[in-house]
């Protein structure tokens, strides 16, 4: 069977170089009998690394032309563990019979962003994920505060997980070649078990300030409090929103929770 075409609207740009492959593959090595779940195989190059290790293995794709070349091509993998389907509307918590499992995968750039926040709503069945991402977006997730990068998508990520920025992948790599470099993350679940303050309070207000991250705090939350408020003398809102860390991000929460209230 002849290579699977790659798809511009998928976002596909299949990795041909295996030691990057096999390198991406042994970061299930730090879940040792956890399933695995590996998102747009493409034509396995990645699968065929991941068939080595003692994990039970799923793939999940959407691409009717790259399921019918794992088919013929992969044997080993089977084909009941080939899911045609896409990983954006699945409910992953009837994978692997309900229980915990890693996400892993080259994937698609154009909803790598997608994929992850799909992972927070499945954060306590997934308590590893790895893979190949846009470099821009592996910066983002890894991002410290006071840094460029640090925003929207690193406080959300960072919230429930440790991320490990492991390292940067050239285009060359790829067929066809995408117009960026590549980076290649870990994230681990960390010890958070539940929020200290009102979880959908602490979104509206990370996104509220960081839509007008040059300017301070203050002119966010006081949308929020309104003018009158108290709360708008605080000394912490004289900072811009990438100078917060998440716990003084949780601690404003409260704050706003607790001027709300009045």
């Amino acid at each position: 069977m002849k290579a699977v075409t790659a798809k511009k609207r998928l976002g596909q740009h299949f990795l041909i170089d295996l030691s990057i492959a096999k390198r991406i593959a042994d970061t299930v090595d730090v879940c040792p009998g956890i399933p695995v779940l590996e998102v747009g195989p493409g034509m396995g190059v990645l699968t065929k690394f991941l068939l080595e290790k003692p994990h039970r293995l799923k793939v999940v794709e959407i691409d009717e032309e790259s399921v019918a070349y794992l088919c013929k091509n992969l044997p080993e993998l089977q084909e009941e563990n080939i899911i045609p389907d896409d990983f954006l509307k699945m409910h992953l918590d009837r994978l692997f019979d309900g229980g915990q499992f890693m996400l892993i995968g080259n994937y698609p750039y154009n909803i790598s962003s997608q994929i992850f926040f799909k992972m927070l709503d499945y954060k306590e069945f997934i308590p590893y994920c790895s893979g190949m991402i846009q470099k821009e977006v592996g910066e983002r997730l890894a991002a410290k505060p006071g840094t460029k990068a640090y925003g929207i998508l690193s406080i959300f990520i960072q919230l429930w997980y440790d991320v490990e920025y492991l390292f940067t992948v050239n285009e060359n790599v790829f067929s066809p070649p995408p117009k960026v470099k590549s980076a290649v993350v870990l994230m681990k679940r960390n010890g958070r078990t539940c929020m200290e303050c009102d979880e959908e309070l602490f979104r509206k207000i990370v996104k509220g300030t960081f839509n007008q991250r040059r300017k301070k705090l203050r002119n966010s939350i006081q949308q929020i409090v309104g003018k009158e408020s108290p709360l708008l003398s605080d000394p912490i809102l004289e900072k811009r929103p990438e100078q917060l860390s998440i716990e003084q991000f949780i601690d404003l929460t409260q704050k706003v929770e607790l001027a709300l209230a009045k």
